[in-house]
């Protein structure tokens, strides 16, 4: 789910790309990562008037950090700035709930101007032998059909929207490319889908300057032991369907890795 409001605050150790979240924070307390996605720009993040994240760079995902429920004022300054008196993004009113986990991400809209957004990592259940999948776009750039087992699966796909399903641990082959057009510019190969895992892949940066890129965070989930009865996803499409979400992962990937000046996108139908 996502909440379209300024989201860059955070504090805490920074955190590599693909580094795992604790899912199960106290139901009192809210948890909160932060994604830095505007490139080229070094920034300082204060909360409430205070210094928070220094030199805050591009890629740099910080977090989680477990915060009372409340509503959070959020600044992004240029870096060593003194104070927020003149932000660069920002401030913006954050509100948090307890018992939810949030990543903040700053990054650019379609049009390639700086935007922020708040999602909400989904951590329910998932069936025994199942994992999620999660891709959120935050790039600036336009429209990809997505490809699965060579058919056309997921079209017109935008920014800043996300694509989130439950499917079976294993591997899905997929393609991407460009929209209306036949002729996939990455892949096909394979995505891995790890149990009790919600896998959160990010495409940010920009296609026409040609610095797109790939974050990943992976948040652990309730999953359900084998014992249970497997009665179809959490509250998404049957996992029937969940083909398309792991292709738009996959493409992402691959245009963040190969700095194509392609088109990378995912909305949420």
């Amino acid at each position: 789910m996502r909440t379209s409001i300024l989201a860059g605050a955070a504090a805490g150790t920074l955190l590599a790309a693909g580094a795992a979240a604790p899912a199960f924070a106290d139901d009192h307390m809210a948890s909160l990562s932060v994604l830095h996605g505007v490139p080229d720009l070094t920034v300082d993040v204060y909360v409430n008037g205070e210094l928070t994240l220094d030199d805050f760079a591009p890629g740099d995902l910080a977090g989680p950090l477990e915060l009372e429920p409340g509503t959070y004022s959020v600044a992004l300054t240029a870096a060593d700035a003194t104070d927020d008196s003149a932000p660069v993004l920002g401030p913006i009113d954050l509100p948090l709930e307890g018992g939810m986990n949030y990543t903040a991400v700053a990054h650019l809209d379609e049009a390639g101007d700086p935007t922020a957004n708040l999602f909400t990592n989904d951590t329910s259940e998932t069936a025994a032998g199942e994992g999620r999948l999660t891709v959120r776009h935050t790039a600036a750039a336009p429209a990809v059909d997505v490809w699965a087992n060579g058919e056309v699966a997921f079209e017109d796909l935008a920014n800043p929207d996300e694509v989130m399903t439950d499917l079976a641990a294993g591997t899905i082959e997929a393609a991407v490319s460009v929209a209306d057009d036949s002729n996939p510019v990455l892949g096909p190969a394979d995505v891995p889908i790890q149990e009790g895992v919600n896998t959160i892949v990010y495409a940010w940066g920009s296609a026409d300057a040609g610095n797109l890129d790939l974050a990943v965070q992976t948040v652990d989930v309730h999953s359900a032991t084998p014992s249970a009865v497997a009665a179809g996803t959490q509250g998404f499409a049957d996992t029937s369907s969940g083909f398309p979400y792991a292709a738009v992962a996959l493409g992402l990937g691959l245009l963040a890795a190969a700095g194509l000046g392609a088109r990378a996108a995912v909305r949420t139908r």
